[in-house]
């Protein structure tokens, strides 16, 4: 049962949404009002977890459901920053980590190759949630990290009580890959391909911090953000191994890089997208700039309790972070 504040937070938020595949437009926050860099988080901790030593944010009461948020690129933990304190304050335990590549999380080992693929982040999350005895939570994702959730929900149900995803379904193969798109939305990749040569890779190295800007003003055209907050997530990207696990994930999508043994089970299995069983909300923002499925066609991939919220007000790419008060009743709904 939810409390009486967790109830009047979801009825203004978002509603009360049924068990079936409603697409309803929600009128998130405005986005004509800047986004500043008020507010950080207090402390990163650190764990050994698999190959990494992972940097993570853990708000809100030790005992609570856990809710474990994960980050895209080019993005970092703030992304939640503004979703945390509203789960943490209703009583879940929010655990928001750096990828790999990002922040204070590295891999533990030099020879370790530097993987981008995405059954090696998503085996990050269940190294983590077994590092921090978190049996199962609820997932949250936005672009790599909606992915990577999408991945645990689907391959680990036992592990995901209920998943919030951003553009929904997204995962995908190296098979996959190799299928040409239509020239309008081939040139929505276009950092893919740039990442696919030397001269992209050297260029990420020199310009990381004007091109993950140039990505956010893309990906989120509406999103008045400042200097200030983007400063505090650019500092994300001086990881030493961020571009070569950035560049490593792009190409391997192409099967330009090869992947780690290890995961080769995990990926075939997810070329034969799997269905995800456990209860989902999907979301999208009415002013996505990036790349991203139309959400009638990964409807019949969720087969359990599911639904969709389009956010309208110009909210893009980035949605927890546009759209915080949105994001965070779509988590305390899901399982609710």
């Amino acid at each position: 049962m939810f409390d009486a504040n967790r109830r009047e937070f979801l009825d203004a938020a978002l509603g009360l949404a049924g068990a079936g595949l409603a697409m309803p437009t929600i009128a998130a926050n405005s986005s004509a009002a800047p986004a500043s860099a008020s507010r950080t988080f207090d402390s990163i901790r650190q764990i050994d977890a698999g190959a990494l030593n992972v940097g993570y944010v853990d708000a809100g009461p030790t005992r609570g459901r856990p809710v474990i948020l994960l980050h895209g690129w080019p993005y970092d933990i703030h992304t939640y920053v503004d979703v945390a304190p509203l789960l943490a304050t209703a009583g879940y335990r929010v655990i928001v980590p750096y990828l790999r590549g990002y922040g204070s999380t590295r891999l533990r080992s030099p020879d370790t190759l530097r993987n981008g693929q995405p059954a090696a982040l998503a085996s990050d999350v269940i190294a983590l949630m077994d590092a921090l005895k978190i049996r199962s939570a609820i997932l949250g994702g936005c672009d790599w990290g909606a992915r990577t959730a999408a991945i645990v929900a689907a391959l680990w149900p036992e592990r995901c009580q209920g998943l919030v995803s951003v553009s929904g379904y997204l995962i995908g193969s190296q098979a996959a890959g190799k299928s040409p798109l239509p020239p309008k939305a081939e040139l929505q990749w276009w950092y893919q391909y740039y990442f696919a040569t030397e001269r992209g890779r050297q260029g990420y190295e020199k310009y990381r911090h004007d091109f993950a800007k140039l990505i956010w003003q893309i990906a989120s055209p509406q999103w008045q953000f400042d200097d200030a907050t983007f400063e505090r997530s650019a500092a994300a990207f001086d990881n030493p191994d961020h571009v070569d696990i950035v560049v490593h994930n792009y190409r391997w999508r192409l099967g330009l890089a090869e992947g780690e043994a290890r995961y080769d089970d995990l990926e075939r299995r997810l070329a034969e997208a799997p269905s995800i069983t456990v209860p989902a909300i999907t979301l999208e923002g009415d002013a996505n700039g990036a790349p991203h499925p139309d959400p009638a066609a990964y409807a019949e991939k969720f087969s359990g309790r599911y639904s969709h919220r389009n956010l309208s007000g110009g909210i893009g790419h980035n949605l927890p972070q546009e759209a915080p008060r949105e994001f965070a009743g779509a988590i305390m709904e899901v399982v609710g």
